[in-house]
């Protein structure tokens, strides 16, 4: 190019475009795309997590702007300004004039009105929908409104030539939808229908911000607590809060100490007990499943239409994973009807979202599913709202297309508000429910032995608000950990159960390395957590900061998308989430003087720990290609699912291989696989009298899908399936069509005793097995199938190579051994035993514990 060049630079989404002009009479344009190389890497040696030291000080921290930064006082100093000047205006039309009175909306709308007012005008929109439209500009993220390049009125003012006329030019033809090669998208002042449909959308967006986000001033209180989140953590910024240890007298003193509580794994007679409590208190207990997460780090997409799938729809061991939730949930229902003889339904709340049509597939697995045989008022679906991702250099807001910021759910911790804002708390109410429990989505193994009905018949038994499952954490495991805080208040001393994520751990002076002598290490938070439903709703309902517990902007991880120019962007960035679990930061107990050792006893907080691999073990990310880590993958969540089995059948007396750690499954399968229906228990206690004597042998599978099930003395050498129709009973059809699942009501049954299972059992060396999905090639199995309540039986036979023992409904089948061959009896059941069986375990509390009768006909 000949001639003189002079560049320009403009601010666009948060990052820098170059664009090029020659000033010689032929104009040209250029773009410089912007080079990212991001690398996030951390190397965690083989460590404890520990604090050094435990203590802070939350005193405020000023911070100065300095010369050509972002100065994020100032923006924050106008915001608030402006919320405070809204918050007390008394209508619609003075909250719309007072945002209008904004520097930044009087010079957006009072310049040039071109492509964003004409598409404004054509969606029609109302008063309202103008307040948030306004609001959106107010908080300076105008850009969002601008088509095509998104450039931004007043940022061009020291350019005086031909520049900005071209400029000017450039903007006028994308506003009015032209395409490059100058043919009209539609006529010259009728908005293009894709782009009302995304203003439409942005709207909607705006809307559920300003409504949800209301308790901290909406949209710009949204953008308020992102600046000032920001503020604290920018480059050279960050609080050196030891530094104020010494200001104890002006400010509040924190320390952090390792929570104690109950180790289910040790004190067993208190854990029955408790378990006892959890089970007898079952029709007191509502369930809380926050699934409206984006799962990105599992990239599940269908396998047919490449749609991005939320992380319920995983197919996992067979089913997904809203399925083996609800699995989990029904086997505790079905324990206390056999405890106590009576039908208990749980009601269930389910949190979505729309990040990958969440919602949407939640609800239509449940409709196929008719409910899971539980009526559909037994189940409340609410879904959450998507927030802006913003960019950490200035909070401004990502945008991937005309009107379209770039949106992710607000993380969990927006469940108590949103489950207020929904009536979900009147729900569990007018179900007759005082507390809840809560597991996520990925956890497959939250529900194993007495975890949960420990941890919910403490909470309900000694009136608590709050309650944590916990364990040891794993090194460098993207999870917080559950702590002990103790605070001087004026005088006074606060003690609570409490959470730090792991992204807050700089924060609070908390690292990753070796434990020394002075360090604290601290437990895992598994987000499976007891709440007490009045207690959550009273912060739920509270018009503050303190319904939404735990914001923090999560920026550990780089944010990648696309613009609409097709550009790829890595950029550093996040977006405000709150964490549920630290609504226990509004349950602290106070005292006059200081507490030692044993504080924990008297909070109306508590935590309770047992094993890890009986606690967590997620399967909430990918396994990447040729990674030797199994860790919080699919994979390695069915290694530890294999060590419970383990642990429950090798204290049977049965014979079986023990399992090694994940490295060495890490390029093959695992040595075995079991996957036991939990009806079996789920306690622990209760399965292993239902088995007794026997081996599994190095490379055999086990399924059983039944519940009234007998193992004496079996030895299994390849693939044995028992698939029971009725597991835990039977359905019947209510007065409004939907089907209900009887509990106890003619179940399937399986009796084996002293057999041997001899076949080839699975392929293990076929490259197509996926065992986390249990889908897996078999050269011989044993498989038995009971329709209805159906029954079989096999006593002291050989079962060599291939077959399938299919037994109708209301008939009994009987194998034994003749010579040469197997003798099959296939016999009706007589009528006065159809409903309950020939036989069943009759279940009584004998003191802490659960005794099996075997009763037989």
């Amino acid at each position: 190019m000949a001639g003189t060049t002079e560049t320009s630079v403009f601010r666009y989404h948060g990052h820098n475009r170059i664009f090029s002009f020659n000033h010689a009479s032929s104009v040209s344009l250029s773009f410089h795309r912007p080079l990212f190389s991001l690398s996030l890497s951390s190397a965690v040696g083989a460590a404890s997590l520990c604090c050094r030291p435990p203590r802070v000080s939350t005193a405020a921290v000023e911070y100065a702007s300095q010369e050509g930064e972002f100065d994020f006082g100032a923006e924050i100093a106008r915001l608030r300004s402006l919320r405070s000047a809204i918050v007390n205006a008394k209508s619609m039309e003075e909250k719309v004039a007072v945002v209008e009175r904004d520097s930044r909306v009087k010079r957006f709308f009072g310049s040039r009105k071109g492509g964003v007012s004409r598409v404004l005008g054509g969606v029609r929109c109302d008063s309202y929908e103008l307040f948030l439209v306004k609001c959106l500009v107010a908080a300076g993220q105008e850009h969002v409104l601008r088509s095509g390049l998104g450039l931004v009125e007043g940022e061009f003012e020291s350019v005086r030539s031909s520049m900005r006329s071209l400029f000017y030019g450039l903007v006028e033809m994308i506003e009015k939808w032209e395409v490059s090669d100058g043919e009209a998208l539609e006529k010259k002042n009728e908005p293009a229908g894709e782009q009302i449909g995304a203003l439409k959308k942005l709207l909607k967006t705006l809307r559920e911000i300003e409504q949800f986000y209301d308790c901290i001033g909406g949209i710009i209180g949204y953008q308020i607590k992102v600046l000032e989140i920001l503020s604290q953590s920018s480059s050279g910024k960050q609080i050196n809060r030891t530094q104020h240890i010494n200001e104890a007298i002006k400010c509040q003193l924190l320390e952090i100490h390792s929570p104690g509580g109950l180790d289910l794994s040790k004190n067993t007679t208190y854990a029955s007990q408790a378990a006892l409590w959890g089970i007898e208190g079952l029709p007191e207990l509502g369930e809380i499943y926050p699934l409206g997460g984006s799962a990105d780090r599992l990239g599940l997409v269908h396998p047919d239409t490449g749609e991005c799938l939320p992380a319920a729809m995983l197919p996992y061991r067979g089913r997904t994973l809203l399925e083996g939730l609800i699995r989990d949930l029904q086997a505790r229902e079905f324990l206390y009807f056999k405890i106590y003889g009576k039908q208990c339904i749980t009601p269930v709340a389910i949190m979505t979202s729309a990040a990958k049509n969440n919602h949407e597939h939640i609800a239509s697995l449940c409709e196929r599913h008719e409910w899971f045989g539980r009526g559909r008022s037994s189940f409340q679906l609410f879904e959450q709202p998507l927030v802006p991702t913003v960019s950490a250099e200035d909070g401004e807001w990502l945008v991937t297309k005309t009107f379209t910021p770039l949106c992710k759910p607000g993380g969990h911790g927006v469940i108590w508000k949103l489950a207020y804002d929904k009536g979900i708390f009147q729900w569990f109410y007018d179900h007759g429910r005082k507390g809840a429990t809560v597991r996520q989505i990925s956890n497959v193994v939250a529900a194993t032995d007495l975890t949960l009905l420990a941890l919910a018949g403490i909470g309900l038994r000694h009136g608590k608000k709050m309650g944590f499952a916990s364990c040891k954490r794993n090194l460098g495991a993207t999870e917080g950990i559950n702590v002990l805080i103790e605070k001087n208040l004026d005088g006074k001393w606060a003690y609570g159960l409490s959470c730090i994520e792991y992204t807050e751990f700089d924060k609070y002076g908390i690292t990753e390395g070796p434990l020394s002598p002075n360090s604290v290490e601290f437990p895992a938070n598994t987000n499976i957590l007891y709440v007490d439903l009045p207690s959550a709703e009273l912060v739920g309902s509270s018009n503050n900061e303190k319904s939404l517990p735990g914001m923090v902007l999560n920026m550990k991880k780089p944010v990648v998308y696309e613009d609409h120019f097709g550009f790829r962007h890595s950029v550093s960035g996040g977006r405000l989430e709150c964490s549920m679990q630290n609504i226990a930061d509004n349950f602290i107990n106070t005292y006059v003087s200081r507490r030692y050792k044993g504080v924990e006893d008297m909070l109306d907080t508590f935590i309770v720990y047992n094993e890890r691999r009986r606690v967590t073990s997620s399967a909430k990310k990918k396994r990447k290609h040729a990674d030797n880590s199994l860790h919080q993958t699919p994979d390695g969540s069915l290694l530890d699912i294999m060590r419970n089995a383990y642990d429950l059948l090798s204290q049977c007396d049965i014979k079986m291989p023990e399992i090694e750690g994940n490295d060495r499954y890490a390029d093959s399968g695992p040595p075995f696989l079991i996957l036991l229906h939990p009806a079996l228990g789920p306690l622990w206690e209760v399965s292993r009298q239902k088995f007794y004597g026997g081996s599994i042998s190095m490379g055999s599978e086990l399924q059983l899908e039944v519940a009234e099930f007998l193992w004496r003395n079996v030895q299994l050498d390849g693939s044995m399936i028992v698939i029971a129709e009725n597991v835990m009973g039977s359905t019947r059809i209510e007065e409004n069509g939907e089907p209900i699942l009887q509990y106890g009501h003619r179940c399937g049954r399986c009796k084996l005793q002293n057999i041997k299972v001899h076949n080839e059992g699975i392929n293990w060396n076929s490259g197509d097995n996926i065992y986390w999905k249990h889908d897996v090639q078999r050269f011989e199995a044993l498989k038995i199938i009971l329709h209805g309540n159906a029954e079989f039986e096999a006593t002291d036979v050989t079962l060599q190579g291939n077959h399938v023992f299919e037994v109708p409904n209301g008939y009994k089948m009987k194998i034994a051994s003749t010579n040469p061959g197997l003798a099959v009896d296939l016999n009706p059941i007589e009528e006065k035993m159809m409903d309950s069986g020939s036989w069943f375990w009759n279940y009584q509390i004998n003191g802490t514990h659960i005794h099996l009768e075997f009763v037989e006909f």
